[in-house]
This record gives structure tokens, sequence and C-alpha cells, in this order.
């Protein structure tokens, strides 16, 4: 008897998850509260600009590659990459600025400019965090995170001193490297796992490689056209996909659920896949079927909020690449106001994507596409005035690095913060990455995959296993789409 999933959320975790079950043989329906498909990752046109609304970095591109070859596709049915050359800009403090090249030799240069006598030591940095990702991407972000003997195979236990897991990545690179510009630029992948460097394991030295050897990319279009290309799996493979219909209950025979009540009518079902906010869910089930008390949820250690600006520029703006670090100002003070005193910064770093640079499709000719964004703590009360204070500086910043006037040629504003999150995704605080990345937050110790109260329940993307970030949200889909077939084979009856 075939089984009838419902899955909850249409971001890259609920689609991936959507179209692996539906390879599997499973009936599956897709529910997604908003207009749109895409989470996080969906998209907005006005004023002849189009705008990516979340995801802006394209790396780990086997990741990508990997999953649409298991429907029998490539990437490049659906989307041309271009790899970034420079990969990024970085703004420092000192006033210098670095054109991170594409180009490995002309990267070594680089980083000797930075720190003369480096090179030998990022040859071995970047050798160590090979090893890590080619045992983490491809070995441990697909475990479900069940049980701790996951981890206590040959190939782990022996390579457990090279993955780094109990040294923070902060005192790994301070090991190499002693040039703040230098440790900056290699600390500033794991900002995208939602923790300081010195609360992240070593281990994601393996972001480094990622960046560094197998390079920025960007897919011609937009990201959403990874969502689009995603889509025509999940309908190809028979997936019923309803929008416009929020999750308002469940209803329960025993310890399973037997239906998903929502905006769009009631679904009936012999499993769930929660591919929303982790804790929203949790709050839609009887308080006696809910995995994790709101006290659990309280000390978890989130990651951050986002205050976004997307601008339409009336004029091309010189000195800016398709991505630009502004790490211009002093990176602990605004550290502190994420992680340790909650606060609106008062003078961060921030980073600007200006896609236009690369694709003429994102904005009118001779115009350009602005994506501004601040990382700012989660569980902050919106502030319009904080947020209008935050994008001058923003402005005066990048007026004064590009030497030209930006704000008098603004023709289009949008900004979007923690209401946005929470009223779009149920995003808890407001958090705009998922759950920070931490050592005591990795692996086994996240949120489980599988309901501990709910027999047929289970929970995909970035508050689970494998983590943040989009290529771990696509695993994400895939392992608990293996979960479901392990513990609910589809031709048998639950």
């Amino acid at each position: 008897m075939t089984k009838k999933v419902v899955v909850i959320g249409s971001g890259f975790a609920g689609l991936s998850a959507s179209a692996s079950l539906a390879q599997k043989g499973y009936q599956v329906t897709l529910v997604e509260k908003n207009a749109t498909l895409g989470g996080r990752a969906r998209k907005f046109s006005a004023q002849g600009f189009t705008f990516d609304m979340g995801p802006s970095w394209y790396w780990m591109p086997e990741v990508f590659e990997k999953y649409f070859n298991r429907f029998g596709y490539k990437v490049s049915d659906f989307y041309q990459l271009k790899r970034l050359d420079p990969s990024y800009q970085v703004f420092f403090q000192d006033g210098s600025t670095e054109k991170i090249p594409a180009d490995f030799a002309e990267f070594l240069e680089c980083c000797e400019r930075l720190e003369p006598g480096s090179r030998e030591s990022i040859m071995k940095f970047l050798d160590e965090g090979k090893y890590k990702y080619e045992v983490g991407i491809n070995d441990l972000v697909y475990r479900p995170g069940q049980s701790i003997t996951e981890l206590l195979d040959w190939r782990l236990a022996t390579g457990v001193f090279k993955l780094q897991v109990f040294s923070s990545i902060a005192k790994h690179i301070r090991h190499y490297f002693k040039d703040s510009r230098l440790i900056q630029l290699l600390e500033f992948p794991v900002l995208f796992l939602g923790a300081k460097p010195a609360d992240t394991p070593a281990l994601y030295s393996l972001m480094n490689y990622a960046d560094i050897k197998l390079g920025t990319w960007y897919p011609m279009g937009g990201m959403h056209k990874i969502i689009e290309g995603m889509v025509t799996v999940v309908r190809e493979q028979g997936v019923n996909v309803v929008t416009d219909a929020e999750v308002l209950r469940f209803f329960y025979e025993g310890k399973k659920i037997i239906g998903v009540k929502t905006t769009r009518g009631t679904f009936e079902c012999d499993l769930v896949v929660n591919g929303a906010d982790y804790h929203h869910c949790e709050q839609l089930l009887s308080p006696e079927f809910r995995s994790y008390s709101e006290k659990y949820w309280e000390n978890r250690k989130m990651a951050p909020s986002s205050l976004i600006y997307y601008l339409g520029v009336d004029k091309e703006i010189p000195g800016l690449e398709h991505h630009n670090l502004f790490f211009d100002k002093d990176f602990d003070g605004h550290a502190s106001e994420i992680y340790d005193e909650p606060a609106w910064p008062k003078n961060p770093l921030f980073y600007t994507c200006c896609p236009s640079k690369t694709d003429s499709s994102v904005a009118p000719e001779g115009k350009e596409n602005l994506f501004l964004l601040v990382p700012v703590a989660p569980g902050l009360s919106d502030n319009p005035k904080e947020h209008q204070r935050i994008l001058n500086m923003m402005l005066d910043r990048l007026e004064a690095k590009t030497k030209t006037n930006i704000r008098d040629h603004i023709i289009y504003k949008k900004s979007y913060a923690h209401k946005e999150f929470i009223e779009d995704y149920h995003a808890f605080k407001g958090n705009a990455y998922g759950l920070a990345n931490t050592l005591t937050q990795t692996a086994n110790l996240k949120p489980s995959l599988r309901s501990k109260k709910v027999s047929n329940l289970f929970h995909t993307g970035q508050l689970t296993v494998p983590g943040p970030g989009v290529p771990p949200s696509l695993i994400s889909g895939q392992v608990v789409a293996s979960e479901v077939e392990k513990h609910f084979p589809h031709e048998a009856t639950v």
C-alpha cells in the first residue's frame, strides 16, 4: 500500500525531501504557507529589478550536481554556473582592500602580501581542510544523527584528531597565521554557521577548502534558478504542491499523525516530514507530543538574524564586485552585540551583494541591484529607527569606499528583518540561519530529525542535521527521506 506523506515547507530541505520520497514511491503532498515556493530562497521583482531574498553564495557545486543527478539531470539542465573571479572583495579595518582571486596561485600571492611567508602554512591548512571536506561532506553530513554509534566507525575514530571536532577554528587559524587580515579572511566562511569562530569547531575549516579550492559560483539568473530546477524535479516526481497552505493543526490516532489541517484544507497522511521551523512545528503539536520543552529552546544558541535591504540604484556603481565584505570596523564589538549582549549594533560589519555586476537580467541596463545584509542578534524587537540608522551607516561606508553618491540614486528600497522572518517563516526568534553550529550543537547534539513522541513525524532543514546553509539543507532532505524509508517502507503498512 502506497503511503501518503505530507511535507511541510518548500525551502531547500522540503523540496529535496519531497522529490526524494516521491522517487522512492511515496505519495507526497507538499504544503507551503506562502504564495511562492523556495522558503528563504524566494525571489521578488520590482521596477525592473529581480532580488534573491535570501541565500546569495553558491559553494560546494558538486552537492547540487549530485542531487540533480539522482533524478537524471545535470545542473546545466536548469541553469548555467559562472565561477566568480574575484571570488569576493574584502574591505579591511586598516583601510586596505583585497580582491580574492579564483586562481589558486594568485590566491597564494595574495596571502603572501598579507603575511609574508604564509604560503606553506596556507597549503598545509587547506590540505587539512580538504581531508575534513572529504569526510564531512561525503560522509558525516549524510548521517541521520540518531545514534552515537554513527560516529564510531573506523574511519572517523582514527581520523578524529585530524577532524579537530574538539578545538575551535579561531584557535586553529591562529596556530598558522598572525596577520589580522588573513585571520579575518579565513574566519569569515564560518560566520555562515551562526557562531563566533571561538565557538565553532575547527572541523569547519572544510569551509575554507570549499571557498578557496572549489570556488565561489553564481547561477545565472539568480539563486532562485536552483529552486526552479528543484520545483521541476518535484513536479516530475508526481508531488502534489499546494501553496497558500499554512498548517493550523494535526489530527492524531494514538501517537501517530493521521491528518494535517491547513488553510487550504485537510490532508490525510501516514507520515509527516516537517521542513518548516522546528520550534514552530512543535508548538502546533499537542503538548504531550512535543519532544522539547520551551526551556530547551530558550537554551539553544541560535544563529543570527539579519537586517537586509534590497536596493535598486539608477546608475552603475564603480568599485564593487559581485560579493563585498565590509570588515572595516571592529569584529569583536559587533560579535558581542550578536552573541554576548544582544543589541542593535553600533558600527557593524556588513555584506553587500551586487549581482548586476555579473548578471544583466537582475537590473535594468545601466542600473545596479544591491543586497545589503547586517548579521544581528536573534530575538531583538524590530526598530525602524535603528534600521534606518544602520542603512545610513552602510551607505556612508559604501559611498566612501566607492567614491560615488548612492543614496540620491536609490529608486527602490525594501527592508527585511526579524518581523518578516517570523511572519514569512515562523522563524524562532526571527533567526535567519537556524541553529548555530557550535560543538554542543553538532551532529547527534542537534534536535532530532525524528520526533521522540510522535511515531510518524520527521524533521528536516537547518534546525536539525546536518545544519544551516544551502548545501546542508539540500542534503538534509535526502537524509530524512532515507530515514523515512528505513522506518516506514512505502510498500508496508504503518
